[in-house]
């Protein structure tokens, strides 16, 4: 199916329902049956058939659908948030002694989870730079077991070489994961590529609006059956019927959104290069980065993310950078319908956090539905402060 029909139809049966345009939600959290022998059915296929909504759910299960038909997936899991997406993709495929390989600078819950989570039972994790193939081939031991990528990051935007990653994981028996939010599936399908699980914070741009928290694993359905029965059920980690209905909404319009974001950060990153007052920006498709011909090679386009680095070397300065401009407003997450900022250097020195290594000079911009001359003008007049 191409995108629209996927966005549009895919997983809608509206003869199902009274031929309503939009599905409904069916807020149960229990489903009945006739007898034994048709709950008995029910128990041993669980990942497909209703019981109870901590499991699979109708409104659920069409988010599912789309979301595994755009990445080009067999099968997902809806759950909860980006977060619990990446502790049940990675905790699923570890146990107690295990090594896995990380790329430097994981989003810092990733980190947390690897660092001190799985620290108790012996999981040990090297970090390393991704940008290089080779670093990870020297970080290989016996026991490791996963591989854990995110290309690009979603502060300094580092790629990883998706298909030769996936191919050196294959030959020693590593299993492949990767959160592809920074893209979404419209710019990027790493299964496409030989990676085995792809992971989403969907609270970005699959859902679109900043009203839902959510996430999706995408997979074969071997793996994702192996997680359905296994963590996902145990966790309990689920998304509501009502959520899952807000995000089905929010993907009519993924690709258009996608479209939009792309064009009017690219601009933006365009007209922010030429000022003095900027030392550097950072985005996968402005020929700036070093890793453009990658970028190009392995996505459709960029997203609506960039970095920039102010040219001062007065804190004060970024803080009357932020506190002047107008149309973008402070906030950490990203991938809604506003533009915002969120500056580094409220997170520099900040003991125990990560990414206290950023520079305290980078601002994160994360374009919404505006025009490109609304935000221009804002950046603008906010430089003029330095």
């Amino acid at each position: 199916m191409s995108n629209d029909q996927t966005l549009i139809h895919l997983g809608e049966d509206r003869s199902k329902y009274f031929n309503a345009v939009s599905p409904p939600i069916i807020q149960s959290s229990n489903f009945v049956f006739d007898d034994i022998a048709s709950l008995r059915e029910a128990i041993l296929d669980e990942s497909n058939k209703h019981i109870y909504t901590r499991g699979n759910n109708p409104t659920v299960e069409i988010l599912r659908k789309k979301i595994a038909a755009l990445e080009k997936a067999e099968d997902a899991l809806i759950v909860g948030s980006g977060a619990s997406a990446a502790a049940i993709a990675i905790t699923g495929n570890l146990k107690a002694g295990d090594h896995v390989i990380c790329i430097q600078s994981p989003y810092s819950w990733t980190h947390k989870l690897f660092t001190i989570t799985l620290a108790r039972w012996d999981i040990t994790v090297d970090f390393v730079d991704g940008r290089e193939v080779e670093n990870i081939r020297t970080a290989i031991k016996e026991n490791t077991t996963v591989l854990f990528l995110e290309s690009p990051n979603s502060i300094t935007f580092e790629l990883q070489d998706l298909k030769a990653c996936a191919q050196l994981a294959k030959e020693h028996g590593i299993v492949t994961i990767i959160d592809n939010s920074y893209s979404s599936p419209i710019l990027q399908n790493p299964i496409a590529l030989g990676i085995d699980i792809v992971i989403h914070s969907g609270t970005k741009y699959l859902n679109g609006h900043s009203d839902v928290v959510v996430g999706a694993i995408c997979s074969t359905k071997e793996m994702i059956l192996k997680l359905f029965k296994n963590e996902y059920m145990t966790y309990g980690t689920i998304i509501s019927p009502n959520d899952a209905a807000l995000v089905i909404r929010g993907l009519r319009t993924l690709e258009l959104r996608m479209q939009h974001v792309q064009d009017v950060a690219m601009q933006l990153v365009d007209w922010l290069a030429k000022q003095e007052q900027i030392r550097q920006v950072i985005y996968p498709f402005h020929p700036s980065f070093p890793q453009y011909a990658l970028a190009q090679k392995q996505m459709r386009g960029g997203s609506g993310l960039f970095s920039i680095i102010l040219n001062t070397d007065k804190k004060s300065d970024v803080e009357k950078f932020i506190q002047a401009l107008n149309n973008f407003i402070i906030a950490v997450s990203w991938g809604g319908h506003e533009s915002l900022c969120m500056p580094f250097l409220a997170f520099h020195d900040m003991p125990g956090y990560p990414d206290h290594h950023v520079d305290w000079r980078l601002v994160r911009i994360s374009v919404g539905f505006e025009s490109f001359e609304y935000l221009r003008d804002d950046l603008a007049q906010a430089l003029k402060q330095l």
